[in-house]
């Protein structure tokens, strides 16, 4: 009983977090316009779901909790996409892609290095 009260929960959560983001998504398609996103907070949203899911798989956690993250991350990219194409300026998304995608290849690179040394 209480593996199957959990597994729903694990996958109400999953459907939750796939559905959270798609009310802003289809607002700014529809409208065409990022009117009401603020580009700061969504910036330190995906900050912070990039840096949770690196710490989960740094140390690594059983991919049932922290699985919810990937979909939120793709979500949060495809409103960022969203609001620099509407407001015109999509080349100024290439720092904040490559900020994320070095950050998360150096936390990687340590690990890598933090192990490799203790085995010596």
């Amino acid at each position: 009983m209480e593996g199957a009260l959990l597994a729903l929960c694990n996958w109400s959560t999953l459907g939750v977090c796939a559905a959270l983001k798609l009310p802003q998504i289809h607002a700014q398609l529809a409208t065409r316009s990022a009117r009401g996103i603020s580009l700061p907070s969504l910036l330190l949203e995906l900050a912070g779901f990039l840096v949770f899911l690196r710490y989960q798989c740094y140390y690594g956690s059983p991919l049932l909790t922290y699985l919810e993250y990937p979909i939120l991350i793709a979500q949060d990219v495809i409103l960022l996409l969203c609001v620099f194409h509407f407001n015109g300026n999509v080349r100024q998304a290439v720092p904040y892609v490559a900020v994320f995608v070095s950050s998360w290849f150096v936390l990687g690179l340590q690990k890598w290095i933090i192990d490799l040394s203790m085995r010596e």
